[in-house]
């Protein structure tokens, strides 16, 4: 049993993730919400047992790395916009540029590329905009 627990790759730290993506929001103000809205039915995801892990830190990395990217246009918006100090665009800056290097250490820990987090929707195209 001890040698079970010593095989396992040690949880990432996703507090290093979490904060600086909690302070982009805090930063940031909400969006009116569109009155009326529906959601779709959720579908039931199959995997392999032995790689449900593996697939699970992968999918928490995608949705992190989807958030970060969707608060990088929100800011760049509202800087185009005018809606931001000086100092909230420099605070801005430097709390997006250490998410997206959290983002590269934790994807580099676990052997992946940003661009690995795709994710491939079939004939939607791709989760995540090609990179420029």
């Amino acid at each position: 049993m001890n040698t079970e627990r010593a095989a396992r790759p040690p949880t990432p730290d996703l507090d290093a993730v979490g904060e600086p993506l909690a302070h982009a929001f805090r930063l940031l103000q909400a969006p009116p919400e569109a009155p009326g809205g529906t959601r779709p039915a959720a579908h039931r995801i199959r995997t392999d047992p032995e790689a449900v892990g593996e697939d699970l830190l992968k999918l928490v990395l995608t949705i992190v790395e989807l958030l970060r990217q969707l608060i990088e246009r929100q800011a760049l918006r509202r800087v185009d916009a005018g809606d931001l100090t000086d100092a909230q665009e420099e605070e801005l800056g430097a709390t997006l540029l250490a998410l997206h290097d959290r983002m590269t250490e934790l994807c580099v820990e676990h052997g992946y590329a940003l661009e690995d987090l795709n994710l491939d929707l079939g004939p939607l195209g791709t989760l995540l905009p090609p990179a420029r």
